[in-house]
């Protein structure tokens, strides 16, 4: 029997598979030439998941892989209408990034209760002006977006004393439907999104939603950039609708020198790395190895992706249960 082919949509650095040494034959290519590869894999590996070049690709004419495979948690970037009709089986990097983001978001939270960014500035200009900062416990903090990631930063908020809401598609259990976002918004010292891309996400965070929100209030976006209108964010926060904003995704990315976006008093901007720490293409290269070793051995394989959801659905309904606690 011929060895199954991992073609790998290529990025530098390359992940490490050496594991698969014997087991796989690995071929690599850049977006320009995935069309002509694609029919001669048998699984693909998206090591570049800021590229479209599967969604560009795919619709093409020849044979397709009956796996694909995201380094990434978000799966926008490759879902087209022949992808998801297809019977191809497409899973993501669950379980990679949730702990690194919650604890972004948590350094967030702290450095906008005590004015980090202020204290920095004003250490600059090498002034002393003593200033009253926030108690985070107590405070109250809504997350939008109750998968893993969402769970987990609603898990760490809650240890540092947070009440927090978590508000997902429907409601179950502890968890908040999506009717319940606005009077929760509205009482928020913090709005978190974790939401994925989906239609109904797209552009959810717009005029109507900053409106709601107490003129204190920060928001943070985790999740997916296009989620978030954002022109209407900078009016809000030039309007002072609210306090304060941190946005870790854009709509474009990278956001370039000319974005009005750097610029907006009270807007805390960084390039997409909540979920980036030490080692962590290692870990996706490990992972990816892993469950290779599984789908090559006929096992069933984790993180398989409702495509059309676009997202992996939960059914750890204790983990559910844990992820919000009471208002």
């Amino acid at each position: 029997m011929p060895e199954p082919v991992v073609l790998v949509l290529d990025a530098d650095p390359s992940p490490r598979l050496g594991r698969l040494t014997g087991r796989a034959r690995v071929l690599r290519t850049d977006a320009a030439g995935l069309a002509a590869r694609l029919p001669d894999a048998d699984v693909l590996l998206v090591w570049d998941f800021a590229s479209d070049a599967v969604r560009e690709a795919w619709p093409g004419p020849g044979a397709r892989p009956g796996w694909v495979h995201t380094a990434s948690a978000g799966v926008d970037r490759l879902l087209c209408p022949e992808l998801v009709a297809s019977d191809t089986v497409v899973t993501n990097a669950r379980g990679i990034f949730e702990r690194p983001i919650a604890e972004y978001v948590a350094g967030l939270v702290l450095a906008f209760a005590k004015d980090l960014p202020t204290t920095l500035a004003l250490q600059r200009e090498r002034r002393w002006h003593h200033r009253e900062g926030q108690q985070v416990a107590g405070s109250r903090a809504v997350v939008v977006g109750a998968g893993p990631i969402g769970r987990e930063i609603t898990r760490l908020l809650h240890g540092m004393g947070v009440q927090v809401a978590l508000v997902g598609r429907t409601a179950r259990r502890t968890i908040h439907g999506i009717e319940d976002l606005g009077p929760l918004a509205a009482r928020a010292d913090w709005v978190i999104s974790a939401v994925p891309l989906t239609p109904s996400t797209y552009g959810m965070f717009d005029t109507r939603f900053f409106g709601l929100l107490q003129p204190s209030a920060r928001f943070i976006n985790v999740g997916r950039g296009a989620s978030v209108v954002e022109a209407d964010l900078v009016s809000a926060l030039e309007r002072r609708w609210l306090a304060g904003a941190a946005l870790d995704v854009f709509g474009d990315e990278p956001l370039g020198e000319d974005s009005p976006l750097w610029d907006v008093p009270g807007l805390l901007v960084s390039p997409h790395l909540s979920g980036d720490t030490v080692g962590w293409r290692d870990r996706l290269g490990e992972q990816f190895v892993a469950m290779y070793e599984l789908w090559a051995d006929g096992g069933p394989l984790p993180n398989v992706v409702d495509k059309q959801r676009g997202y992996v659905p939960s059914t750890d309904n204790s983990a559910e249960e844990e992820g919000a606690s009471p208002e």
